[in-house]
């Protein structure tokens, strides 16, 4: 089998995360179509107001005490400092996960033919800022554009 190159201009970038349960919760995701691969890297999970409310009474509820009469982004900004975003695997806050692309939707139901997943990840890569989760976004587009493909 010959080894194909898909340049980094045949690429699609959407701006929907392609994978994760959780993703509507997550503030930071890449996704690339890179030929028959998508790439997909989530990250900066922040859960709802009341399950932020309730972490912070179990881990310190001096915290909530004095911060919780907090309203919308000031509240986001002081949970944030205090105890970061949510892990969105064991130990990490991004992941970048490879699966093979399916067929796309239409743009009526999900914007502009994010493909559906098919089968389990084929590559993964955890982060823990936001820097290393691009770089490895970009690192593992690299990687699956010279895949062999049958």
């Amino acid at each position: 089998m010959k080894q194909a190159k898909i340049p980094p201009e045949r690429w699609k970038w959407f701006r929907n995360a392609g994978h994760f349960i959780c993703s509507r919760d997550c503030q930071f995701h890449l996704c690339t179509l890179v030929g028959k691969y998508l790439v997909s890297t989530v990250g900066q999970m922040r859960l709802d107001r009341v399950a932020r409310e309730i972490h912070a009474e179990v881990h310190d509820p001096r915290w909530l005490a004095k911060f919780g009469h907090l309203k919308g982004d000031e509240f986001d900004a002081a949970y944030t400092r205090k105890f970061g975003f949510e892990t969105v695997g064991y130990d990490w806050t991004y992941e970048t996960m490879v699966f093979k692309a399916g067929k796309p939707c239409s743009d009526k139901e999900c914007n502009y033919g994010l493909p559906n997943i098919e089968g389990s990840e084929l590559d993964f890569s955890p982060y823990n800022d936001a820097g290393a989760a691009t770089r490895g976004h970009l690192a593992m587009c690299r990687k699956w554009a010279k895949a062999v493909r049958p």
